[in-house]
């Protein structure tokens, strides 16, 4: 199954929006208020760009049964590539012709949210949905989209030197402590075989300052909160395994594709990474499965997530949120995603999701499902990628030698606090 990788985040975009918001024509290039058109029906313009590269016709397919289920709307799609389709929709939003439903990822989804941008979705059946991630697209108490789909990180083991080091295979009861014993047994440089690989970077760390029970931004993101007891413990886990259980950055760690042709090879025990992975691994020459990633102190899996929203331009909002909810909820959607491969569906319901628990390597799908139980969201600012990589330099410093943990650590917040000026 094809997921599409989250580790590469679209621009935050915030600057200038929320004046361009102020200042734009009320209403959108739609029909007014739900009225219908000289059709007899109300027009919802969607604007997405997951479906761009192969899943036209599948989103088609969606829209197609809505409308036969609501014969008096007509969904109007205009599907954008990825890299250009948050400065498209920027334009959009600022310039009061956005559509009256469109895609955000989690990140822009807190963006747009706390400007004004979208609508309150009234009367949702959570039911429905996964609890986490119905709730990633809420704030305020009040929701303001749906999720669409999803994917997630995992513990990948290779079954077959876990079998041959004598070493239990990691269970969903493990914590980090049991990860570390087992690298260290699993470990075998003279082969060069390693225990671990978990790539130090903000991404790992701000999943590891999670599992320690940690925060990384106060509450009202004004100032980083990770130099803490959580964040060293998390910070010290990650760095700690350069060189003992896991490559460095000598050994050609952090370099593209290295994590996966290491496991592909046999020559790696452990991975954390995500299941857009199971494709790239299907022909592996060796046993192996996933479980749910050990916590320190708690649970938490790093989620990467698309949502379905409602434009508070539009004047076609009650049609608008009849095609989102049908969008990420229906079973002709589930059916879609799951027989195309398309990204994971967000419905509670595991009943629906037969086909892919029971679709081979990994054995143990139920851990993607498991995993959202207990899930962490990346920390947001107006300059992300600023402060995604400030936190990734400081940390491979800290991993390389070049300073020690606390310098690192204590560094990289006095980075994130001057990006939040």
């Amino acid at each position: 199954m094809r997921i599409t990788a989250r580790r590469s985040v679209a621009p935050v975009i915030a600057a200038g929006l929320a004046l361009a918001l102020g200042a734009c024509a009320q209403g959108s290039a739609t029909q007014s208020a739900d009225a219908p058109s000289s059709g007899g029906k109300t027009t919802v313009r969607y604007m997405n760009f997951s479906a761009n590269g192969g899943h036209e016709k599948d989103l088609d397919a969606i829209k197609a049964a809505f409308e036969k289920a609501n014969p008096d709307v007509t969904v109007q799609i205009e599907t954008t590539p990825y890299d250009d389709y948050f400065t498209k929709l920027q334009t959009a939003v600022a310039g009061g012709t956005a559509g009256d439903a469109y895609e955000l990822n989690y990140e822009n989804f807190v963006t747009y949210a706390s400007n004004g941008s979208l609508a309150e979705l009234k009367g949702v059946d959570g039911s429905k949905y996964k609890p986490s991630l119905l709730k990633a697209f809420s704030a305020d108490g009040k929701q303001y989209g749906l999720p669409e789909s999803f994917s997630n990180v995992v513990l990948f083991y290779n079954k077959d030197l876990f079998k041959a080091a004598g070493v239990a295979e990691p269970s969903a009861s493990w914590t980090w402590k049991d990860e570390q014993a087992a690298a260290a047994k699993l470990t075998n440089k003279s082969k060069k075989v390693w225990g671990d690989y978990q790539p130090i970077s903000f991404f790992e760390f701000y999943k590891a300052l999670g599992q320690s029970g940690g925060e990384f931004l106060s509450a009202d993101k004004k100032s980083a909160t990770f130099n803490s007891d959580a964040g060293r413990a998390a910070a010290e886990f990650l760095v700690s395994k350069a060189g003992k259980t896991m490559p460095t950055e000598a050994d050609g760690a952090g370099t593209p594709d290295f994590d996966s042709k290491l496991f592909k090879s046999g020559k790696l025990a452990m991975w954390h990474t995500g299941i857009w992975m199971f494709s790239g691994m299907a022909d592996a020459k060796f046993d192996w499965d996933v479980a749910v990633e050990p916590g320190n102190t708690t649970k938490a899996s790093a989620m990467f997530t698309n949502g379905a929203v409602v434009s508070a331009q539009s004047k076609n909002q009650a049609a608008a949120q009849k095609w989102v909810t049908f969008l990420t909820s229906s079973d002709e959607m589930v059916s879609k995603r799951l027989e195309t491969s398309w990204e994971l569906p967000p419905v509670a319901d595991e009943t629906k999701l037969a086909s892919y628990l029971g679709a081979g390597k990994p054995a143990n799908r139920q851990a993607v499902f498991d995993s959202l139980d207990a899930t962490v969201l990346p920390p947001v600012i107006e300059r992300q990628q600023e402060m995604q990589d400030a936190v990734t330099k400081e940390l491979s410093s800290a991993a390389a030698g070049r300073k020690s943990v606390a310098a690192a650590l204590a560094d990289a917040e006095k980075a994130v606090n001057a990006l939040l000026k």
